[in-house]
């Protein structure tokens, strides 16, 4: 097995992604694992826990989905919307390895569902929208698909199979304790053509090589995914330590809420003067409340 180790997260391996090949299977894959970052994410609104747990998911889904992007100027955006259901938002976004993310639900409908409610119970009908908005081109390629599984991992699963038509696998693991939560996920995609960026001419969910892969890493645990003592590179050695594998060096995740003023200036800048005297308060200012951070900022225009 080939391994390149480099421990970006120092010594716990946190807020880290890997990715790996296999290339006699025609897999690839992204492991990670979030700490700090999650932690500074969730601390912008006090969730209760069900909500703590479902954006560290969604969290982990949108760094192992986003770091399929190429370039730096690429983004991800993952959104939930829903009717019916105790959460009508979940949007979470990255870019370049920043991530940032935002819940919006009814407390009382969620208290009303107890502590595990299910995936139907938090969203009742909906679907997952995942769109990805390449930098260089400015081209925007978007799926959507039904909220339906047990979980947002198989409802990511889903949207591979439809709209990607790659057969893909996806673990996550959450672990909250005194010091804070850590989530980690797994990622494996096989190609049934081989390298990136080859025609799939079909896709054989039955493909031997693909029902290999799928076995040895649907086996992963969660609380190995979310164990902080476990180096990365180590878990794929335990997965795939029979097949010959190909780790990339590691890249750092961070938190990443791009609002500033300068940022909302430019925005409202496109508004006409009657659209802006519309939004100024008695003092005026256009009061922006940044939802990913919970921040609000005053600008003058």
């Amino acid at each position: 097995m080939n391994v390149a180790f480099q421990d970006l997260g120092g010594e716990t391996g946190l807020d880290r992604i890997l990715s790996f090949t296999i290339p006699a299977r025609n897999a690839r894959g992204r492991v990670l694992r979030l700490g700090p970052v999650l932690d500074a994410v969730l601390a912008a609104h006090d969730y209760p826990p069900q909500i703590r747990d479902l954006l560290s998911e969604a969290l982990v889904l949108a760094a192992l989905i986003g770091a399929l992007l190429k370039h730096a100027g690429d983004q991800m955006t993952m959104q939930a919307q829903t009717e019916g259901g105790a959460v009508d938002l979940l949007v979470c976004d990255y870019r370049a390895g920043e991530l940032r993310g935002y819940v919006r639900h009814d407390a009382e409908r969620l208290a009303a569902l107890g502590e595990a409610p299910s995936l139907e119970a938090l969203f009742g009908s909906g679907y997952l929208a995942i769109t990805f908005d390449i930098g260089a081109t400015g081209q925007r390629y978007q799926g959507i698909v039904p909220l339906t599984g047990a979980s947002l991992a198989a409802a990511a699963e889903h949207y591979f199979a439809q709209s990607e038509q790659v057969p893909t696998l996806i673990r996550v693991g959450i672990e909250t304790g005194a010091d804070g939560t850590i989530a980690g996920g797994l990622l494996v995609q096989h190609l049934p053509e081989g390298e990136d960026g080859r025609a799939r001419l079909h896709v054989d969910l039955q493909h031997p090589d693909w029902e290999h892969v799928a076995a040895l890493a649907g086996s992963t645990r969660g609380d190995e995914l979310s164990d902080p003592a476990l180096p990365l590179e180590t878990l794929v050695w335990r997965l795939f330590h029979e097949e010959e594998v190909r780790v990339a060096k590691g890249t750092g995740l961070s938190r990443g809420c791009r609002c500033s003023v300068a940022h909302y200036q430019t925005v409202l800048a496109r508004f006409a003067e009657a659209e802006l005297a519309a939004m100024r308060d008695e003092d005026g200012l256009i009061r922006v409340d940044c939802a990913f951070c919970s921040k609000l900022f005053p600008i003058a225009m």
